[in-house]
């Protein structure tokens, strides 16, 4: 009777351990799936919000290159010409009056890594500093919109 109870009594550890050794399949397609219509009802929405972000980084980074455009014409009576472009606020090309560098670190790229665009004197005012966007050129809606110095 004895070896029937340790028989019974081993059987049902057995059993007990076997209920606990992981998932069904079943549980992680279900998981699975959950998983998978969630991304596909979030993804889209956070991706948006990535264009806009470059957008405003772009415009915060022409207004910082439009006050560092500021102080070198006050300190030397004019902006700097399209062949000096932008890295006359790094280097001085050889103005009068110039006590920079007007900015911290390097002229930077724009959020997509292309260079910014400068033409002085601009058709829109005293210079044009503007970017073409995602796409790199003239005109575009949403990341493809240009982001530029006079709107």
């Amino acid at each position: 009777m004895r070896k029937k109870e340790e028989a019974m009594n081993y059987r049902n550890e057995q059993d007990r351990t076997r209920n606990r050794k992981g998932f069904t399949l079943i549980e992680l397609l279900v998981v699975m799936v959950i998983l998978g219509m969630l991304a596909a009802l979030v993804g889209p929405q956070i991706f948006g919000k990535v264009g806009k972000g470059k957008q405003s980084a772009a415009r915060t980074q022409i207004e910082m290159l439009g006050q560092a455009l500021d102080s070198y014409r006050l300190d030397t009576g004019k902006y700097p010409t399209t062949s000096e472009g932008l890295n006359a606020l790094s280097t001085n090309p050889g103005a009068e009056g110039w006590s920079g560098p007007y900015l911290k670190k390097a002229v930077p790229n724009d959020p997509w890594q292309k260079p910014y665009q400068y033409q002085s004197p601009g058709s829109h005012g005293d210079y044009d500093l503007f970017s073409y966007g995602a796409d790199g050129a003239a005109g575009g809606e949403g990341e493809n919109k240009d982001v530029n110095s006079w709107e």
